[in-house]
């Protein structure tokens, strides 16, 4: 099913990244790879900087906070970060971090953001309607401009109004969008989320989002296709 923005009558835009904008297999098997290799490399080199800083002291406040749970977390921090990268953490730190090794990542040319082809044609579509667009990612506000900064399209980030990231609140939770809509100062019937997950689309929803199903061509059906209207391009959104 197509969603029509005349009809939804939205004044912005809130976009997922990780299969919405961009292939997932750009994050899991490009982007979490370099981190992976390049994390202790960084946090030696860099250890005295001011942004290493702050995330090694997120990342030790996290540490400690896993010790007191009993999960028995590595004691040296290099094999921490690897540590939470392997449970898939959504840790402040660990993305704050990763944030930090993909920017020199971009700066050396050896990373460059991935979109679909969709996208730029899309956002410049959007703009060009007085939408606003914005991000709403797991991954480090860095990290988002870093990625649309760098695409094969050119450089996206002129197109977004603001990004957003966990720092307003888990990506579940209906608290996070109330946070959002107040930021942007949309009310929230007239903001659409799109999102490949189903559940994200729930705490959306219920905040009174508008909310659309990306389901991109590597997938054939997505938990939840059948509570919500379903994109395969942005194409559809018109």
């Amino acid at each position: 099913m197509s969603v029509s923005l005349a009809v939804l009558h939205s004044r912005a835009i809130v976009l997922d990244i990780e299969g919405t904008t961009t292939p997932v297999e750009f994050v899991y098997q490009v982007l979490f790879p370099f981190a992976r290799t390049h994390a202790a490399a960084y946090l030696r080199r860099e250890g005295e900087s001011a942004a290493c800083r702050a995330a090694m002291d997120q990342l030790c406040v996290e540490q400690t906070d896993d010790r007191e749970r009993g999960l028995q977390p590595p004691a040296l921090l290099p094999d921490y970060v690897v540590w939470l990268m392997d449970r898939d953490r959504k840790s402040p730190g660990l993305k704050a971090l990763q944030g930090l090794v993909w920017q020199e990542g971009y700066r050396r040319g050896e990373l460059r953001g991935q979109v679909y082809p969709d996208v730029p044609r899309a956002f410049e579509r959007w703009r060009t309607q007085g939408i606003d667009l914005y991000i709403y990612s797991s991954g480090s506000v860095l990290a988002q401009q870093l990625l649309f900064g760098s695409t094969e399209g050119g450089d996206l980030t002129g197109f977004l109004a603001g990004y957003f990231d966990t720092a307003v609140g888990p990506k579940l939770a209906p608290e996070s969008y109330r946070t959002i809509a107040e930021r942007i100062r949309v009310a929230s019937s007239r903001i659409l989320f799109v999102s490949d997950v189903a559940a994200e689309l729930d705490g959306a929803a219920a905040a009174g989002w508008q909310t659309a199903l990306c389901v991109r061509g590597e997938k054939n059906a997505l938990p939840g296709s059948g509570r919500y209207s379903c994109i395969h391009s942005f194409d559809e959104i018109v």
